[in-house]
């Protein structure tokens, strides 16, 4: 196996439009993987932000997106916290450190390699914002 990790970094300029939202990015980086001519191997994912997270999720249509927001706003205790510039939000700060910032995901023919459910999820906490999203490829070939 030979492993070739491309010098490109692509970043993806993602607007939000409310405080708390949630926005497949599954085709969006599908289709960047084909322009590119990404075949196999592995897709890095970062976003740049503290109060906005990437996961994979289950996004039926009719409401689960909400589920999420509801339970992860519900995880979050209702504390005297101290942060600096803003401490109304550091709920925001929280959700992004547990829920985390990066991905990888394996990718095969040009396509990201997913459960039937799974979707790259982007998960805002703190908008509406103009998020950030780095991607990076990482070749592999036998």
């Amino acid at each position: 196996m030979k492993v070739y990790l491309y010098n490109s970094v692509q970043k993806l300029t993602i607007p939000t439009l409310q405080n708390k939202q949630i926005i497949d990015l599954t085709k969006i980086i599908n289709d960047l993987l084909v322009k590119n001519g990404y075949t196999d191997g592995i897709v890095f994912l970062f976003c740049t932000h503290t109060t906005c997270s990437l996961a994979l999720a289950d996004l039926d249509t009719g409401g689960t997106d909400e589920d999420y927001l509801n339970a992860y706003e519900a995880l979050v205790p209702k504390l005297n916290y101290k942060h600096p510039h803003n401490p109304g939000h550091f709920g925001n700060h929280l959700m992004t450190t547990t829920l985390g910032s990066s991905l990888f995901i394996p990718v095969q023919s040009a396509s990201m390699v997913l459960g039937a459910w799974q979707k790259v999820a982007l998960i805002e906490f703190d908008g509406p914002s103009e998020r950030h999203v780095t991607l990076s490829f990482i070749k592999i070939t036998s």
